[in-house]
């Protein structure tokens, strides 16, 4: 099991992100905090972390989030051989990241490729953008940024209900209200009467 920060290990059906699983981030408003909220707690915990295309990844928010910068493995611009990188990477690192699938013209047949590579090595392949065949699905909805007041100030928090669908959850799924990022932190619950409120 790789831990995760707590308020998603709450959230999570075993309470981090199960090893040889593979976990799919739809491209949505907050993929991006809720992927470094991941990583973070991982990174943090000795895990060896590669991302495979993703250029626009900064490394100061990376950071900001609580990844450690000298476990993580960036390939931005894998060009034709994402499939190759990844798999590489599977093979030595703990949780592999993997974007632009879509773009790179990966089919069924890949996908299931990984999956299984990610299983026989014990890694966690973490897909960001459509992943059919993910064990679980991580998405964010209803977000919205919190810290300008009547028009000034500076954003500090952005509230955002995350949902989680897959195997070992309910098939209605399950969802819970976060702060990505929050202040002073990656990760925040949000409690139940605060996230009921306009």
């Amino acid at each position: 099991m790789l831990p995760v920060v707590e308020p998603l290990a709450r959230f999570l059906p075993a309470g981090g992100l199960r090893r040889g699983t593979t976990v799919a981030l739809p491209a949505v408003p907050g993929a991006t905090s809720l992927l470094l909220a991941l990583l973070a707690e991982a990174s943090a915990g000795g895990a060896w972390v590669g991302v495979v295309g993703r250029p626009g990844l900064g490394l100061l928010a990376a950071a900001e989030a609580g990844v450690r910068l000298e476990r993580l493995a960036l390939v931005p611009h894998p060009g034709a051989d994402l499939m190759a990188v990844t798999v590489a990477l599977l093979d030595g690192m703990d949780l592999v990241v993997v974007s632009g699938a879509a773009r790179a013209g990966v089919r069924a047949a890949d996908r299931q490729r990984l999956a299984a590579r990610a299983r026989q090595r014990g890694a966690v392949l973490l897909a960001l953008g459509q992943w059919p065949g993910a064990d679980v699905e991580l998405s964010c909805a209803d977000t919205r940024w919190q810290g300008l007041e009547a028009g000034a100030g500076r954003l500090c928090s952005r509230r955002v209900r995350v949902q989680l669908r897959g195997r070992g959850v309910a098939p209605a799924g399950r969802a819970a209200r976060l702060l990505l990022p929050a202040p002073g932190s990656a990760v925040a619950g949000v409690a139940e009467s605060a996230a009921e409120q306009p």
